[in-house]
């Protein structure tokens, strides 16, 4: 991972080693063993702790990994490859990816061994290294610098780095020995040893193409004296020309376009990064990187281990199937992202705010490019990333809309070379085929399309899509010659005001002021223009958000999950068609961009988004965003509007939007820790009451209910089915029932395995609870204790007015006493204050005797009814429909063997009671229901319910 910004401050400001530096990196407690070296200076041991103590500090990205990540502890070598000049001249005969991946006719070679004699028994002393970005060459520099430190480098008695980057901003002349203490204050007893004695010095240029070297004599004079002040460039040029410390070796680190700046007799060594070519090296990187302790945030070591390792596995499984992602993490930078976006899905228990998946990418682009210009020799000076706003993002936004993820060269030259009209624009394009174009777009390996291109991450085209569009290079014609014209005008009618404001006090002329005003009117017409075109992102922007054709998609989370680790499942056949692309990133990665966080870091990138123009689009999207959303949204797409929100990160809008959502249908979404965190998020920027909130069948866990918490207070309607929650999540719920602000009234726990234990903590909920009127306890093992628990408390609720104990096992020991209106010696009479209306019974193991006797209950009578059969006497109970949805809805969670009995024994009782009555409607009534119930029998005996 490049990390450009660490060598700009590093070399910019003097070092000063803070006292708790040695103890706290373990630089000083290292032995470090010089060869030829009888003593080595305090000074040199003060650098090494001052060049650990800053090289081995990450980047604020690097953070979230816990406190156990360190550059020693996941660094990986990627692959280096001897090179010549001429390789590097020679274009590529091949564009697929095999050809990048398998190079046998080149020489390895490891980073200790780059200055071995070559091939003609010659000892090397300049090295060039080469890479496209996104290879790692600044991270392999620091990697050098953090050994050196540490003695495993001993080859050098001295190590002095320098960021280009920093000597590009300076022209003052100045001498190679002030250079050197100006930098490395502590070196000031060192540097006059430099070129007088045998001290074997290593120069590190990190950076060569921020600078313009001419190695003409016309243009840098030679200078052999260290003390003679000149140009950081001369400095640069002499000491590669061997001119000036003719002993000392020199690394140079830079883009493929910028090696050739360098004459080649200059060069010892060409040596090429190549990245994690071998898929092997990329497993190593997943395993050291998603392996290490604390990662996840948790204490629980088993478990912990568990996922990681099962994610590592995973991971490794689709990189064997040849996917598109082994190319992608070709480039170690996108290994670097696919552990940060798994680290986001699966590791994060609560969200900061400024933690989004749109956050991740830009600080991706900013870790990778820095704010680079594309070509320092170029007069424009156009940042790398404007470039690639401008040319990938067009390409990037042409196949969003045209629902297309593989390009042709066609396609390319559409997108780079139409517009281009000046030398300076083919140079530009040169530079960025060559070390900027692999780094978005890598040939496919999908049979049948190898010579078309894709982009490395999928995602990565949607957030350059998104931010061509954000940043306003999605242009019509006329707004093009419009900004342009009215550029010019508005410089004319700046200068022609102060001069017709002379004139017309001489010459009091009344069409003067007139003609000013015409002059100001054209600005204001391309304002105006300028505004709609603000309007059309917010349209661009809903529109893509509420496509229909994507309603029943997994939600957006989901899908990268997939794009990363892949669908376990048979592999599709070549000749079977292909699904749909889904574009649903694109929306959400338009919000996240415009978050004030990301505006800020992509301003460090050349790509400036106005803070008016951000509140303009927001306004606009008031109008049509949160209108649409209003529509009822399929589950997975609610999900993916409460991500977008998140990413947003703008709590005006935001609480705006949450206002409208008064019913909440969120079930059959895998519920990971962090969609419950975006949803406790999201949801929590207001204060307003929840009508009903459907969590049904969403994987949660008690973890997640403690993440929900304050959204469950202000909920009415509670749906959370069919999501295994246990006796500690019962735990949970109790808090959550006996918290003072609570509004849940209606709560279902239906097929969840609460058991005895977990029937403890929800008897001790009902008995101090004042919300709640209806609770479904279907089918949760509750058995004969569980339900007795909950009969005990349930006198103490004077609130409660339904509760479903079906298909729980209870037996007459249990049914009788947890009917608490019941004529029962333990349970009082009904009261005015006891509202209980329905209790229901049906599916369990109640004797015939014992469901008489609960049929005989009466609601005037006894104050409570029962639910134990389809029928009521001789006519069909009101509820036989209730009962059998309820045994359609849950059959595929049932035992069907067992529902089957209980069918059948219900069918009995149906023809038995029909039998019994004279009546003809009820027994076209009891023909009716015994209809369904043989149906349901008929589909359960073929399997096809």
């Amino acid at each position: 991972l490049s990390t450009h910004s660490s060598w700009q401050t590093f070399c910019t400001a003097p070092l000063r080693v803070p006292p708790s530096s040695a103890s706290a990196h373990g630089a000083a407690s290292l032995p470090v063993v010089l060869p030829n070296t009888f003593f080595l200076p305090d000074a040199i041991k003060k650098h090494q702790k001052s060049l650990s103590a800053w090289f081995s500090n990450q980047p604020n990205e690097e953070r979230q990994f816990g406190p156990s990540f360190s550059l020693d502890a996941v660094h990986v070598d990627p692959v280096i490859r001897e090179s010549s000049l001429e390789q590097i001249l020679k274009p590529s005969p091949d564009l697929t990816i095999q050809h990048q991946l398998q190079q046998p006719c080149r020489r390895v070679i490891s980073l200790q061994n780059l200055f071995d004699v070559d091939a003609c028994g010659r000892q090397v002393k300049n090295v060039v290294l080469y890479g496209t970005v996104g290879t790692g060459k600044s991270t392999l520099i620091k990697k050098l610098v953090v050994d050196w430190c540490h003695g495993l480098l001993p080859r050098f008695e001295l190590v002095i780095p320098f960021s280009c980057e920093d000597l590009s901003h300076s022209h003052v002349p100045i001498s190679l020995r002030r250079l050197i203490t100006k930098k490395y204050q502590h070196l000031r007893d060192v540097v006059p040893l430099l070129g007088s004695s045998n001290l074997k010095v290593l120069f590190i240029l990190n950076g060569l193409e921020r600078l313009n070297l001419d190695f003409r004599l016309a243009g840098t004079e030679l200078c052999c004296d260290a003390n003679e002040p000149v140009p950081p460039s001369a400095i640069v040029v002499n000491l590669l020309r061997k001119y000036l410390l003719p002993e000392a070796s020199i690394i140079v680190t830079t883009r493929p376009s910028a090696v050739r700046r360098i004459p080649g007799k200059y060069v010892g060594r060409y040596a090429e990064i190549c990245g994690f070519s071998d898929t092997n090296l990329q497993k190593l990187y997943f395993q050291l990187r998603l392996s290490q302790p604390g990662c996840d945030g948790e204490n629980n070591v088993a478990s912990r281990s568990g996922e990681q390792d099962n994610l590592v596995e995973m991971l490794s499984r689709n990189l064997e199937r040849q996917n598109q992602i082994a190319a992608a993490c070709f480039l170690p930078s996108y290994c670097w992202l696919v552990c940060t976006t798994l680290h986001f899905l699966y590791f994060t228990r609560t969200v900061p705010p400024s933690q989004t998946l749109s956050g991740i990418y830009t600080s991706f682009l900013r870790l990778n490019f820095s704010g680079e210009v594309l070509d320092s020799t170029d007069p424009t000076k156009i940042s790398m990333m404007k470039y690639v706003a401008k040319t990938v993002g067009k390409l990037a936004h042409e196949g969003v809309m045209s629902r297309k993820t593989s390009f042709t060269e066609e396609d390319l030259q559409q997108c780079f070379e139409v517009e281009m009209k000046t030398e300076s624009e083919l140079n530009q394009l040169e530079v960025f085929r060559s070390d900027v174009f692999r780094f978005f777009l890598t040939p496919c390996v999908q049979p049948g399309k190898e010579h078309t291109f894709v982009f490395t991450i999928p995602a990565m085209q949607e957030y350059l899509a998104a931010l061509y569009v954000v940043l306003g290079e999605k242009k019509t014609l006329m707004q093009k010659v419009g900004k342009e014209v009215s550029e010019i005008i508005g410089k004319v009618s700046e200068d022609a005001a102060v001069v017709l404001s002379i004139i017309s006090k001489v010459l009091p002329l009344r069409f003067l002021p007139v003609l000013f005003n015409l002059l100001k009117m054209f600005p204001r017409f391309f304002s105006r223009l300028s505004g709609k075109g603000r309007d059309t992102i917010a349209r661009t922007m809903a529109e893509e958000l509420f496509k229909e054709e994507d309603y029943y998609n997994d939600d957006v989370l989901d899908q990268i999950n997939s794009s990363i680790l892949g669908v376990e499942g048979p592999m599709r056949h070549p000749d079977e068609a292909a699904d749909d692309e889904v574009f649903e990133l694109f929306p959400i990665f338009m919000g996240g961009i415009l978050s004030r966080r990301n505006r800020a870091i992509l301003e460090q990138l050349g790509c400036s988004i106005k803070n008016l123009a951000a509140f303009e689009i927001a306004k606009a999207m008031k109008k049509t965003v949160i209108r649409n959303s209003r529509k009822g949204l399929p589950p997975s797409e609610l999900m993916d509007y409460l991500f977008f929100l998140h990413e947003f990160q703008n709590e005006r809008f935001t609480a705006e939007a949450v206002r409208s959502l008064r019913t909440i249908n969120l079930s059959s979404v895998k519920m990971t820790p962090l969609k419950c965190s975006v949803l406790a998020s999201v949801i929590g920027s207001t204060n307003h009451e929840v009508e009903e909130l459907n969590l049904t069948s969403c994987n949660l866990d008690s973890s997640s209910l403690r993440t929900l918490f304050p959204i469950l207070l202000r909920c009415k309607f509670l749906h959370l089915q069919l999501n295994s929650l246990g006796p500690d999540a019962c735990k949970e719920i109790r808090d959550l029932l006996l918290h003072d602000k609570c509004a849940v009234n209606n709560l279902r726990l239906g097929n969840n395995p609460i058991g005895e234990q977990g029937a403890q903590y929800l008897a001790e909920a009902l008995a101090g609870n004042r919300s709640l009127t209806q609770l479904s306890l279907l089918h949760t093992a509750l058995g004969d204790r569980g339900v007795e628990l909950i009969a005990q408390h349930l006198a103490e609720n004077q609130q409660l007015q339904e509760i479903n104990l079906g298909y729980n096992s209870l037996t007459d020991t249990a049914a009788l006493p947890s009917l608490p209106a019941a004529a029962t010696p333990c349970i009082p009479p009904p009261s005015p204050q006891r509202l209980l209306l329905s209790h229901s019974l049906y599916f369990n193991d109640i004797s015939e005797d014992g469901k008489r006797a609960l049929d005989s209950l009466r609601m005037d009578r006894d104050g409570v009814r029962a639910l134990v059969f389809l029928t009521a006497g001789t006519d069909v109970s009101d509820y036989w429909s209730s009962i059998l949805n309820v045994v359609h809805k849950n059959l595929p969670f049932w035992d069907r063997e067992r529902v089957r009995q209980h069918l059948t024994i219900i069918l009995q009782d149906l023809e038995s009671s029909r039998r019994q009555t004279v009546n003809p409607w009820r027994k076209a009534k009891f023909l009716r229901v015994e209809s369904e119930v043989k149906k349901m029998l008929g589909k359960l005996q073929h399997g096809t319910l």
